[in-house]
């Protein structure tokens, strides 16, 4: 849980809450959020924290409960070509992320998606 993004909002979350030493001996640490969505989809763990948008996409599971957005960092999903990117390809996916028919494919997941202004930033 300290070494993946879910899991340090998760525990930033619960600390602010006054939670944190109730539940972290009953939490079923996984290696990513994928994993504890899984456990809760099969019926392996009653409930699991992960992304909301990563929960309304699996139809075996319920949304609960959210942590209010005070009590974590903002969760940010950035983007950027790296050093070794080959070919146009790279730079043409860069730009259509930055369209609005992208803005409209990322906000139908449930991402909240900033003015084109600040996601240039």
């Amino acid at each position: 849980m300290n070494s993946v993004p879910a899991g340090l909002y998760a525990k930033s979350a619960l600390e602010k809450l006054g939670l944190w030493s109730d539940v972290q001996p009953r939490l079923a640490q996984c290696e990513n959020v994928r994993a504890a969505l899984t456990l809760v989809a099969l019926g392996q763990a009653s409930l699991g924290i992960v992304y909301e948008t990563d929960a309304e996409a699996e139809p075996l599971v319920k949304v609960v409960a959210t942590f209010p957005p005070d009590t974590h960092a903002p969760i940010v999903y950035p983007f950027a070509l790296t050093a070794n990117a080959k070919g146009d390809g790279p730079a043409r996916f860069l730009s259509f992320l930055q369209t609005d028919a992208a803005r409209t494919v990322f906000a139908a997941q449930g991402f909240i998606v900033p003015p084109p202004a600040l996601a240039a930033k």
